[in-house]
């Protein structure tokens, strides 16, 4: 019995979802990030989050890994903070819609108000700057939460990350290029200014 629980702790420490992955280097990746946008102001706050500042809108950008089998990804989550004007509640996951095209964009809520998921996605496409720069913006992931009168946005961009391999071993970063660098910087701005007028 003792042996048995012996093991099955090594195996929960080997498989923990906190641990950082084997070859993990933090902060590489997003110094990777920082060179590759170029943005005059990028303060670090730890090895793993920057804060940024480009024009009208301040946000933060986070380091996180992910494991998989004798690899790790490190993603960058762009975070922005907006103060809200109503007390209600809601997250709602942004993406394209049609299956091969993409074909619009879709706001679908995860919990709280039909009605405040239904104003979103309509301030989305009626903010012709905001439409443009998302239309061929690729991301992975776009939430957005309402929680405590504040509007919380997390980005997470398909460049801006690493690939780490073990076997074979290779590390290899996903640049930003100048025209995703672009959208991306144009979709955060008209985000806050969606949000900071919702």
């Amino acid at each position: 019995m003792k042996v048995m629980a012996t093991l099955r702790q090594k195996l929960f420490e080997l498989f923990r979802a906190d641990r950082a992955p084997t070859g993990y280097r933090p902060g590489v990746t997003l110094e990777h990030l920082r060179r590759n946008l170029g943005l005059a102001t990028f303060e670090r706050l730890s090895a793993t989050r920057a804060q940024v500042c480009v024009d009208d809108w301040v946000g933060e950008i986070v380091e996180r890994t992910e494991s998989q089998l004798l690899m790790h990804l490190v993603m960058t989550e762009f975070v922005l903070r907006v103060p809200a004007s109503t007390g209600r509640a809601g997250r709602f996951d942004v993406h394209h819609g049609g299956a091969i095209r993409r074909s619009g964009i879709r706001v679908r809520r995860r919990s709280g108000n039909q009605a405040l998921g239904r104003e979103l996605q309509a301030r989305i496409l009626a903010d012709h700057a905001l439409f443009q720069a998302l239309m061929p913006l690729d991301f992975k992931r776009l939430r957005i939460a309402l929680q405590d009168q504040q509007w919380c946005v997390r980005l997470e961009h398909m460049g801006g990350s690493e690939v780490v391999n073990r076997l074979p071993a290779f590390r290899r970063y996903i640049a930003l290029s100048a025209a995703q660098r672009a959208h991306l910087l144009a979709t955060l701005a008209g985000l806050q200014r969606v949000l900071s007028n919702l």
